[in-house]
Order: structure tokens, then C-alpha cells, then sequence
């Protein structure tokens, strides 16, 4: 993977993350989790480059984002909806996605995991993180249709820096 510069990103993020869906990851080389996520942004806050990224506590990977200062983004493409149907729905408490799905981690200097199938990845260290509140919504039809005993939890919301992108 190549190292590009935030300047030469041109990615179109509403189809990347809302039709192609992204692989949010955060551990180890030794013990991480992953899982698919169609909810998130990115844009410039703070001066900043950023993600902001949202994942229920009940989610497997939400206890590694915990755990750690950094997350990664993996963009796999529209040909591995395979891998994001597995990840999406099935936990890694129960089986071994890496395994399950055949992907291939690679890591990053800071020793965060990148995967070899993700045409675009991105490095990023938490900078926010604060939990979705049902007296904030301004709009009540969004709360009662994702906020219901069917969905879960409320989100958490993680801004996060981007400090380096990998592209195939």
C-alpha cells in the first residue's frame, strides 16, 4: 500500500461509506476486532483532518475502541460485500473474522491493523468521543425509528484525527 497525502484524497465518502460500506478497527497485532459500519463522515474540524465514526457498546469491536487511541477505516470495495455482510452480523466474541472472511491484516507503523483486500484505508487517533443522548434529538422520528427495542443501544460517536492514508 502507498501512503498518500490528505491533498490527493478524492474519494466521493457519501458513496464510500453509505453504498460501499467501511471496516472500523481497532486493537492489536495480537488481539483486535473489526466490523462494518455504514454510519460516519469525514471532513475538517479543529484544524483537523477528521472521521467521525458511530458504534453501539453492545458491538465486540466497541471494547477495543475503548481500549485504544487508535481506530482504522478500511474501504474494501464494492466486490467484498461478502466480507461486510460477515462482519456486519456476526460477532467477534463468537468466531474469527479473519478467518471467517479470508482477510488478510497488515499493520502500521503504530502497530494498528490495516487489511491487504482495502483499496483505501485510513490511520486515525481519537480525538472525541461522547455517547448519543436521547433528550438531544431535535428529531423525534429519527429516535423512534433508530432507537427502538429492535436497533440497540445508543451510539457511541468517535471523532478521530486522520493521520495517515493507504491506498492499493
Amino acid at each position: 500500500m502507498k501512503k498518500l497525502e490528505i491533498k490527493d484524497l478524492k474519494e466521493n465518502f457519501f458513496e464510500a461509506i453509505g453504498k460501499e460500506w467501511m471496516l472500523v478497527t481497532a486493537g492489536t497485532k495480537e488481539k483486535f476486532n473489526t466490523m462494518t459500519a455504514s454510519w460516519g463522515g469525514i471532513g475538517w474540524l479543529w484544524n483537523k483532518p477528521v472521521a467521525f465514526v458511530f458504534v453501539r457498546p453492545e458491538r465486540y469491536t466497541y471494547e477495543f475502541i475503548e481500549k485504544s487511541d487508535y481506530l482504522t477505516l478500511s474501504f474494501l470495495g464494492e466486490e467484498n460485500k461478502k466480507i461486510h455482510a460477515v462482519c456486519g452480523s456476526k460477532s467477534g466474541r463468537n468466531i474469527d473474522k479473519v478467518k471467517e472472511t479470508g482477510l488478510k491484516p497488515i499493520f502500521t507503523e503504530e502497530g494498528n491493523v490495516l487489511f491487504e483486500q482495502a483499496r483505501l484505508s485510513l490511520e486515525c487517533k481519537k480525538l472525541y468521543a461522547d455517547s448519543i443522548k436521547p433528550e438531544c434529538f431535535l428529531d423525534k422520528e429519527s429516535l423512534e425509528k433508530w432507537y427502538d427495542s429492535a436497533h440497540g443501544c445508543f451510539h457511541k460517536m468517535y471523532i478521530v484525527e486522520i493521520e495517515n492514508i493507504y491506498s492499493e
